[in-house]
């Protein structure tokens, strides 16, 4: 052919229509059965396979060390898996996610992703085979399943694996093929096991009795899988649905603040996820209630979501929103498509555990048979081995006589009756072997061989021996790697349905508002009753803490603030106050100091709505009074009063302009002027001049009365180390005191007898009242009224307190 003729053109005239078919079809089949579907047997992929044989083969089992996921990668690349490296990892990885797989199959050491996150890359990360895998390869050197050539015909590699425990249901899978799926949840192997031997045993159980041991999917992190209509359909055809809720708790994240716990999610859902879907629907307006969310998860303690509540809303509408709007609910679909005899099908849950137990049997037959034959096998060498002992002689004669190996061999046969593998045994034995003491090691290897080799008859001639050996295995599986089900099942449950963002944002989040009453014990014991009418409650008998030293009537949707000596006013929602449900338990509640986050040396003064038109009075230790105007800031806490260096507050009241003001002073002196002599001030101001004190004294109380009102005030040495010396006390009425004008000196309340010098304390107020210790302790005593600058009467204990019933 010369430079200038062209070579001839061969084109072949193809139908494009059979071309495409066809192609479609060989891509389609590599797809379903060469990579994306799990067999039924050891609910293995091809690659996952792979990866679990080389790293066998390459001796990384749980008692040696770690190697690169890179070295493993390239060994099932270069050997097996004729594909990207970038899949066979993803693969491994996969295996080695305990948050993924109810039992990992690698276990691996470096950072192989959570829920939100990818793993590192392959040369940063190491692995190993876990226990579980060498389950998954235990017996793949007798012989239990069947080898094939690898993608270039240099290698072999196994068809599956002989799975000493059943993958597929343990593990579950998922993966897309050409025109079909699959998706298959985590089981608790214990409870797969009990199903599987209970089939064994009775092979017409129906579905519905292998669910007494498999009642629905344990996942490996956890949650609620609510509603199991769909699992008992999955279970029953191959095919359902069912959904999964996070785990959640109400608790108190502080003293006065309310949230909502996650502690568990629904599977392969992160908390990154739930955490950016919260703040959408916050900014949405989809969720409501929410102020804030914390993510407190770390590797000692897991999963741990904090989402704070705003005031006054109720904790299960909140999460019920939560579950429309966000991951914290979501949806399983089951499709349980594997392969079986090489063709995809769609099981249930009996045909899973079925296809498992007959390839389990089949391992277990060829494992026995393989057995058998070497048991055999040695037993025929021993056997001419004795015989060789116990003629050493004549075998070294024949031996030495011989010219060749081949005569000797030969003649061995000849004259003892050997077969050939047995004269070719002795032959190469050592001859150090054949002395009195090996006689005794064979003949006891020999009575060995032989129990074993009836066992292993046994066995194999009976079909129920057969299965007694799987059952056994099984059960030491499960024994050994089992744990206890972490998924909650609730069987019925009220499906949670979309909504709107115009049906949310009419939808009322925040807690009923009912009548409710808070109370406050003299001892510091704060609690809310919900109730319109508290009944008075008096005992025949006085307990701890009885005595109350105010009582708000409110709803569950007002704020309390509570008024401490500092001149400081801690706003609380009443849904946020410890509710109890007996009027009568009088030592239920919170304590104030821990309740209210109080300072060291800062007392709980008084509490009161924070309505609109509440007014509040306060007078302090150096004499000033205040009233304060119904201006209450949106804040948590604030300020009332702006005290001087020294000064704080020893009463606070509610007052109108026909009360009275009282004073008492340290040095037994009483001032009563008219409330309304005192105009309402701002928060920022000091107060005005209340009592005109004596040098050296200050105000012990202060409060707010009318005319029926009695006095009673306690002296004693100012010496006396506090809590010791009761000293006396006296009962006044308050008529016997004079009405004086705002800043002036007040008249003698109390007469000192002998070592007194101070009245440590003093109160104005109902007739009918109740006096306790300063630890909440009931204190009995029956004073009667005495003129107002008369001396009192001995007590038995200090007086802390004074109340109401």
């Amino acid at each position: 052919m010369t430079s200038k003729e062209q070579p001839a053109e061969k084109i072949l005239d193809i139908d494009l229509t059979r071309e495409m078919q066809d192609s479609f079809l060989e891509y389609s089949y590599s797809v379903i059965y060469a990579r994306a579907l799990p067999d039924a047997r050891d609910g293995l992929k091809p690659v996952h396979r792979r990866i679990i044989y080389q790293m066998g083969e390459m001796g990384l089992r749980p008692d040696r060390g770690h190697v690169k996921s890179a070295r493993v990668t390239g060994e099932v690349m270069g050997k097996l898996h004729p594909h990207g490296d970038g899949a066979i990892y993803d693969a491994l990885v996969r295996m080695a996610q305990a948050f993924t797989l109810r039992v990992p199959l690698i276990d691996g050491h470096g950072n192989f992703g959570s829920l939100d996150d990818g793993p590192a890359a392959a040369r940063y990360t190491e692995v190993r085979l876990s226990t579980a895998s060498l389950l998954m390869n235990d017996g793949l050197d007798e012989d239990v399943i069947d080898f094939k050539p690898n993608y270039d015909a240099q290698l072999t590699e196994p068809e599956v694996l002989p799975a000493a425990f059943p993958n597929l249901l343990v593990n579950g899978s998922s993966g897309i093929a050409v025109g079909m799926a699959t998706n298959m949840p985590p089981h608790n192997l214990r409870e797969v096991v009990a199903a599987a031997i209970h089939l064994l045993k009775n092979p017409a159980a129906t579905t519905k009795q292998l669910m007494k041991y498999v009642p629905g999917p344990d996942l490996p992190n956890g949650g609620i899988i609510m509603g199991l209509d769909g699992v008992k359909d999955a279970y029953e055809s191959g095919k359902g649905s069912f959904k999964t809720r996070a785990r959640v708790s109400v608790e108190s994240v502080s003293a006065r603040k309310l949230g909502l716990v996650v502690t568990e999610l629904p599977y392969l859902v992160g908390p990154e996820k739930v955490i950016e879907k919260i703040k959408e629907g916050v900014n949405t307006k989809k969720l409501l209630g929410i102020s804030d969310v914390i993510d407190l998860t770390d590797r000692t303690n897991g999963l741990k979501l904090v989402i704070e509540l705003k005031t006054g809303f109720d904790p299960q509408v909140v999460l019920d929103l939560l579950y429309r709007f966000t991951p914290m609910e979501d949806s399983f679909g089951i499709n349980n498509v594997a392969l079986v005899d090489g063709r995809p099908a769609t099981l249930g849950l009996k045909d899973l555990l079925q296809v498992y137990l007959t390839h389990r049997l089949s391992v277990i037959r060829r494992r026995t048979t393989n057995r058998l034959g070497k048991r055999e096998a040695r037993l025929h060498l021993i056997d001419g081995l004795l015989i060789a002992v116990l003629n050493i002689d004549e075998v070294i004669q024949v031996i030495r006589t011989s010219d060749e190996v081949d005569e000797a061999r030969a003649k061995l046969r000849k004259v003892f009756e050997l077969s050939e593998l047995q004269a070719e045994y002795i032959l190469e034995l050592r001859l150090r072997r054949l002395t009195k003491f090996s006689q005794i090691e064979l003949e006891t290897e020999k009575s060995q061989l032989q129990t074993e080799i009836v066992e292993l008859k046994r066995i194999l001639a009976s079909k129920e021996a057969l299965d007694e050996v799987v059952i056994s295995e099984l059960q030491a599986v499960a024994d050994k790697h089992g744990d206890a089900r972490r998924t909650t099942l609730i069987s019925e449950f009220e499906e949670v349905k979309p909504m709107s963002v115009a049906k949310v944002a009419g939808m009322d989040a925040q807690l009923a508002d009912s009548p409710s009453s808070v109370r406050v014990t003299t001892s510091g014991l704060i609690s809310r009753i919900d109730s319109d009418d508290v009944a008075l409650v008096i005992g025949t008998k006085r307990k701890r803490h009885d005595a109350v030293m105010v009582r708000v009537k409110t709803t569950t949707r007002s704020d309390i603030g509570f008024v401490t000596n500092l001149g400081r006013v801690v706003r609380i929602h009443v849904a946020d106050i410890p509710a109890i449900s007996d009027p009568t338990d009088v030592a239920g509640g919170a304590k104030a100091s821990e309740f209210l986050g109080l300072a060291r040396k800062e007392r709980l003064l008084h509490a009161l709505e924070l309505g609109e038109t509440t007014g509040l009075s306060v007078g302090t230790k150096l004499g000033t009074v205040k009233r304060l105007s119904a201006d209450w800031p949106a804040k948590n806490e604030f300020e009332i009063i702006s005290l001087k260096p020294g000064d704080e507050l020893v009463g606070a009241c509610e007052a109108n302009d026909q009360m009275q003001f009282v004073f008492v002073t340290n040095d037994a002196q009483l001032l009563r002027f008219k409330a309304d002599s005192v105009r309402p001030q701002g928060r920022g101001a000091a107060g005005v001049a209340g009592i005109n004190l004596a040098k050296g004294s200050e105000a012990v109380y202060f409060g707010a009365v009318d005319d029926t009102a009695v006095v009673i005030t306690a002296a004693n040495n100012s010496s006396a180390i506090a809590g010791t010396d009761s000293g006396s006390a006296k009962l006044s009425e308050l008529s016997e005191f004079p009405m004086k004008g705002r800043a002036t000196g007040g008249v003698r309340a109390h007469k000192f007898i002998r070592n007194e010098d101070q009245v440590y304390f003093a109160w104005a107020g109902n007739p009918e009242f109740l006096a306790s210790a300063a630890d909440g302790k009931p204190i009995e005593f029956d004073l009667e009224p005495s003129k107002r600058d008369a001396s009192g009467s001995k007590i038995a204990s200090p007086l802390g307190a004074i109340g109401t019933a």
